[in-house]
């Protein structure tokens, strides 16, 4: 704001007429009044600010959070909103304008390999001119077109009368498609989510004579190598982590309504698709290739937890019986055993598929992170705040004082939220403590609006599996990563619909497991298909990445 005096100054004394003078009063009063109603409404806010913290005192609410700024920093941590000026201007008092701007390098961006270099001299250079030197300047190319090559396999008679006849390259035997063809349908319909008569119409293009068979062929067999890894996969992430992440969709296989599960973590990422969706069908996921149910300690303990009744209980224990290596085998074991409630024999069936897991060296400590299906609510189990939340989001007010009481929840939850995050980078007992007083003040807080309490009263039941994270600090406070890592699968069924063959389901689920570890691994999924196919396995084995047997150089 320019004071008034000086605006009077740069008037020339021959226009300073007795309006003019009125005006820069006036102006000067303004100003003045303006002045006076900022430093006004400074003192305002910080009496408000005193108010609103002596309140919170008062009904032992969590701090007001600190709010950082979203503008963009600069390299010594200032903000846009902190800067002069004269920002832009060099040391020399050059403006960015007037200086020529270099692009800065991305740090992930890898040294351009070239493949070809061509000197290119002046037209018309008159003779005895000198060479300086060159003038780098690359141009990126991509070859797109059919290279047929005819092996002709010479057939030789030996003296002894042996015939001879030369053999093909390792890579190329059983397939009259070479690598990079290959490797490119798999990439374009696993990884860019392209279908098969789109892969087999745009090669037609190029002229390339494939049949759609023979493009289902190479989607889909003989990727025995490739499923091994990815089932080895599972048992290396659950084995070298301190907790999973879990969630599933839907999946249509053969015309009919199935489901996927997803199970990973920042690490790895592993799908599976199942005709149905069931505590017992996550446990066996986790069981992997011990595809047994033992009778032990723990499977007796989950029994006795989940409330079989105590004469079912003593008949179990009392088994001689306590490996079934078989679903046919436990079911008959079952019936003999007198266990028919289906309610009875889910428990039982529960019970010893955790037998499984225990004996076969499963983590007991692993914390299972999920939203609030109780499909996944087993062993150290963890559910998401989010999911959480979305209970009060749907509660609907019915007046300004539930509206009210409803707001004043919601900034409590993501006060504890914010605590939570603090207590994650600096974990302390004082923390824990307050962060623990803060929830329970929150769940025994009375409204009248009673279907508020009773998400009070459910969010109090789920105490233990929100404030897991202030025993295994490292855990995450909301289930994204796995809800992000579905959604890939969620775009695929979305573009292809359903599988029609059990080796293509278990293809879909196979493939995007590895692409999903191969970029959380910052493994270029192309090189890590064409690797496989060529069989050469130049790239490490992803359960051995994972289990920290061995490493990525990265280039």
């Amino acid at each position: 704001m320019i004071p008034a005096s000086k605006i009077l100054s740069s008037i020339p004394e021959q226009e300073k007429s007795s309006t003019v003078l009125l005006l820069v009063s006036i102006i000067e009063q303004q100003q003045q009044t303006t002045e006076l109603q900022q430093q006004e409404i400074l003192l305002l806010k910080e009496k408000v600010e005193t108010l609103e913290a002596e309140v919170r005192r008062l009904k032992k609410l969590p701090p007001k959070p600190k709010i950082k700024s979203n503008l963009p920093k600069d390299d010594d941590g200032s903000s846009d909103e902190d800067s002069n000026d004269n920002s832009g201007d060099d040391a020399d008092g050059n403006s960015d304008d007037t200086k020529q701007k270099q692009p800065k390098p991305r740090k992930d961006q890898k040294k351009l390999h070239i493949h070809k270099t061509k000197v290119v001299d002046p037209q018309d250079l008159p003779a005895g001119s000198r060479l300086l030197g060159y003038q780098d300047y690359t141009i990126q190319e991509l070859t797109i077109e059919p290279y047929n090559t005819l092996y002709r396999l010479a057939r030789y008679r030996t003296p002894n009368g042996e015939i001879r006849i030369g053999t093909l390259p390792e890579e190329m035997k059983g397939s009259h498609f070479g690598v990079t063809l290959r490797s490119y349908i798999l990439y374009q319909h696993y990884h860019q989510r392209v279908t098969q008569p789109l892969i087999y119409k745009y090669l037609q293009e190029l002229g390339i004579q494939i049949s759609k068979g023979q493009i289902s062929n190479l989607l889909i067999e003989g990727k025995e190598g490739l499923h091994l890894e990815k089932d080895e996969l599972l048992t290396a992430g659950i084995n070298h982590s301190s907790y999973i992440q879990a969630d599933d969709t839907g999946a249509r296989h053969e015309g009919k309504n199935g489901y996927c599960t997803h199970i990973g973590n920042d690490a790895f990422a592993w799908f599976a698709s199942t005709n149905s969706k069931s505590r017992i069908n996550f446990l066996k996921l986790l069981r992997g290739a011990s595809a047994h149910y033992r009778l032990n300690e723990t499977a007796y303990g989950y029994m006795a937890s989940q409330g079989l009744p105590k004469e079912e209980l003593r008949r179990v224990k009392e088994s001689f019986i306590l490996l079934f290596e078989e679903d046919e085998q436990w079911s008959h074991h079952l019936q003999q055993l007198g266990i028919k409630n289906k309610r009875h024999i889910r428990i039982a069936t529960e019970g010893a598929l955790l037998g499984s897991l225990s004996s076969s060296g499963f983590p007991p400590e692993l914390v299972v992170l999920s939203d609030d299906a109780g499909q996944f609510n087993i062993l150290n189990h963890a559910l998401c705040w989010i999911h959480a939340n979305r209970l009060f989001q749907k509660i609907i007010p019915l007046n300004d004082d539930h509206a009210n009481a409803l707001e004043w929840v919601h900034r409590w939850i993501w006060g504890l939220y914010a605590d939570l995050q603090r207590y994650k980078k600096n974990p302390n007992e004082s923390t824990k403590e307050a962060i623990e007083s803060g929830y329970d003040a929150l769940c025994q807080t009375e409204s009248t609006f009673a279907t508020l309490n009773q998400a009070l009263k459910r969010l109090a039941k789920n105490k233990e599996e929100l404030l897991l994270v202030l025993d295994y600090p490292e855990i995450p406070l909301h289930n994204n990563l796995s809800e992000r890592d579905i959604r890939e699968y969620v775009i695929k069924r979305k573009i292809s619909g359903s599988t029609r063959s059990e080796n293509g389901r278990r293809c879909r689920d196979t493939f995007l497991s590895l692409i999903k570890t191969c970029q959380k691994q910052y493994i270029s999924v192309w090189d890590f298909i064409r690797d496989r196919i060529t069989g050469k396995n130049r790239i490490p084995y992803l359960p051995d990445v994972i289990s920290g047997n061995a490493c990525i150089i990265k280039s």
